[in-house]
This record gives structure tokens, sequence and C-alpha cells, in this order.
């Protein structure tokens, strides 16, 4: 009792989608970093556009090849930036592209300018992506490294702006104000950014610690199950055949204690089964099912569709159990040897008829066949589980990918 009571104060620690107080439940670092790389592409293309606008209008039939090399080399590292902020892959290593590419180009612009030419006093396109570059460091750098860039990028802008005036007084003023707005605007972005990183990690240690206490307080309750049930098993089978056995003094009495033993030591054996199967069987409704599987793939960090189909029903509490975990487990297969790709859950309603799930990756799958026997993550934790409370669980998997079939139907 003291164990069950542990583990639901556990549970009850742990956010569950949907409700009001939890509204911050997908509020992670991996989904932070996601929302702040469509932030900065949305931003860097407005930007990106506006300066690309500038220079076409800017491009003459005199213009300098190193100047048509330096807009080549800056607008392809741009585009990486925004195509892999877009796509949520490599956003580190292209941002960190454009961060260092940018101000080397920044750099190198005065020498590329010809001082007769009239519009080097206009502003050129290069310095319509300063705080691009400022941004695209807080996507790659460390919180220190960032910091250089927003202060540094700023002057470098503020120093080729003066060498393209000759340093005259109309210009220090007018770059002075550029630079202090453009120094303000990247701190601010920042800090904003550092901000969001922060409440998303500690959302995500306070996650962890919750279901490390559900963890812990999960095997407690389970070992003492076990200790209950092995003790009853002990008292009620093992220890009537002993006694059986002990007080047979006829053939009859003889073959009644064998057979009580054979009973005993297959019931001994199938221990985990039984104590697996107990627990309250309330019927539990196919929306609940859809939240606990949304709720492993946020433990387990899996990013995956979970489509919904069919009708809402009710089917057994242990039967649901065995769906939950046994698809707990080919998700975390999926994310362990498949590291998620293409992951999808498709959760089937029946009615009150039953439910089926269906978990599907694009990996390189598996063979069944080599799987060795002592590997329980299979046939355990799936097949056995399923089998234990008259269900289903069919699997398939070839080089395209691995296809786990959940089912359980209402005899």
């Amino acid at each position: 009792m003291q164990a069950d009571t542990v583990l639901k104060d556990a549970w009850s620690r742990i956010p569950t989608l949907g409700t009001a107080e939890t509204a911050f439940e997908r509020f992670t670092g991996k989904r932070m970093e996601r929302i702040l790389a469509t932030v900065v592409a949305i931003g860097s293309a407005i930007l990106g556009t506006q300066a690309m606008f500038a220079a076409v209008g800017s491009m003459s039939s005199g213009t300098s090849s190193v100047r048509i090399v330096l807009l080549v080399v800056v607008y392809v590292s741009l585009v990486a930036m925004l195509v892999g902020c877009v796509i949520g892959r490599g956003v580190r290593l292209v941002a960190g592209t454009f961060a260092v590419v940018y101000p080397v180009a920044l750099a190198i612009w005065p020498f590329t300018v010809d001082a007769s030419d009239e519009r080097a006093t206009n502003q050129p396109w290069i310095f319509f992506l300063v705080n691009v570059g400022v941004v695209a460091a807080m996507l790659a750098f460390p919180v220190r490294v960032q910091m250089i860039w927003a202060v540094g990028v700023p002057f470098v802008y503020g120093y080729v702006r003066l060498v393209e005036g000759e340093f005259t007084g109309s210009f220090w003023t007018r770059t002075a104000f550029d630079v202090s707005f453009t120094l303000i605007l990247g701190v601010v972005i920042l800090s904003l950014g550092w901000m969001f990183r922060s409440v998303a990690a500690g959302v995500d240690d306070a996650r962890g610690r919750a279901v490390a206490s559900y963890a812990s307080a999960a095997a407690a309750a389970a070992a003492e199950e076990e200790r209950v049930a092995m003790a009853a098993l002990m008292h009620d089978s093992v220890l009537a055949a002993l006694i059986a056995a002990e007080r047979a003094d006829t053939d009859r009495a003889r073959d009644l204690a064998v057979a009580m033993a054979r009973e005993a030591l297959t019931r001994l054996a199938n221990t985990e089964a039984a104590v697996a199967q107990e627990g309250s069987d309330e019927p539990v409704g196919t929306a609940q099912i859809v939240i606990e599987l949304r709720r492993a793939l946020s433990e387990l960090g899996a990013d995956a569709i979970v489509e919904e189909r069919g009708g809402s029903g009710l089917i057994p509490g242990r039967a649901a159990r065995a769906l939950v975990l046994a698809a707990r487990q080919a998700v975390g297969n999926a994310v362990a040897h498949a590291h998620g790709r293409g992951l999808h859950l498709i959760v089937e309603g029946h009615g009150d008829d039953g439910l089926t799930v269906t978990i599907m990756d694009t990996g390189n799958g598996f063979d069944m066949d080599a799987i060795g026997e002592d590997r329980l993550g299979i046939r355990a934790s799936i097949i056995a589980r399923m089998a234990g409370v008259a269900g289903t669980a069919t699997i398939e998997s070839d080089g395209d990918g691995t296809t786990v079939v959940l089912g359980w139907m209402r005899e």
C-alpha cells in the first residue's frame, strides 16, 4: 500500500498534456531551438530580400568582380542558413558559417569600393545584414561568443562605414547612431534567446526529475508487488506441494503431489506475467491512450506524428496498459536503432470492440531471426505483453523500415 501511494504521488508530479496548469508541456529545449531557428529564418529572409534589392539596384557595368564574389559568397551562406533553419537540420553548422563569413566580407568591403563612386555614400546592401550576423551567432555559438559577436559586428560595421565616408564629420554622427541602435538591438535579441532557452532548460530539468521520481517509485512498487505475489505463491502452491509430497504414502498421493509440484513450478515460471496482469481493470478511453502515447514520445525525446482514426470507445484497463507499454517499447526501439527517422503512430479505434496501435519508422530495419534469445525488448516487452492480455503483436521489418502493429479486440 505504501509503494502504491508513493507511485501515485510520483505520477502526479509528471505534467499531463492538455491541462491548463501544464501549458508548458511542449516548452522543451529541443522545441525552443526549433522556434528560435524558425523566427531567425523569417527575419533573415526579410532582411536578406531587402539587401538583395539594394544590391541589384547598385549594380552597374563597372561593378568590380570582387564585390560580385562577396555578394555570391554572402548570399550562398545566407541561403544555406535559411534552408537549415526551415528544415531543422545542421542549424549550428550553417548558422556558424554565415556568422563567420559575414564579418569577414564586411571587413573586406571598403577595399572593394571605388572612392570616386558616388554611390559609396549610400547605404550598401551588405549593411542590411548586420543583425542577421548577430542572430546567426545566437544559433551557433555559446553565450560568451554570442556577446562578442553582438558587440564586435556593430563596431566592425561602424569602422567600415567611417572608412567609406573618409572619416568626415557628418559620417561620425550618423555612424554612431547606427552602431548604437545595432548594438542595442543585438543585445536585446541575444538576451531574449538566452531567457527562452533558460526557461526551456528549466522545464526539461523539472520533467527529467519527475520522470526519474516516477521511475524509481514504479520500480519500488513493482518490486513490492512481486514480493507479495511470490510470498503468496510460495505459501499457497510450493509449500502445499512440499507438504503433500512429505505426507504421500500411496501411489495416488504421490501422483497428486507430483501434479501439485508441476503446477507450482508452472505458476512460479509465470509469476512475472501474473504480476503484470494485476491492477485495476477500469475501462480506459481511446483519448487517454493517445495522451499516454504522446507523453511517452515526450519522455523519450522523439518527434513523431500521432494520427487518430476511427471512433472512440472504452477497453479494459489491463489491455490499455499493455498497449501503451508495448507501444512505448516499440517507440524506444525506433529511437535507439532508427534514430526516430520517419516515426509515425496511428491509433485506430473500433468503438468498444477494440483498438489498434501502429508504430512505423523508416530506419534500416532488422532481422527478427538474428535477435538473441536473451534480448527481451521485443519478445517480452511487446509480443509476450500483448499475448498476456489476449492481444496481438505483429512486426514487419526490412531495409525500408519497421512496422509494429499492436491490437486488442473484445471477444
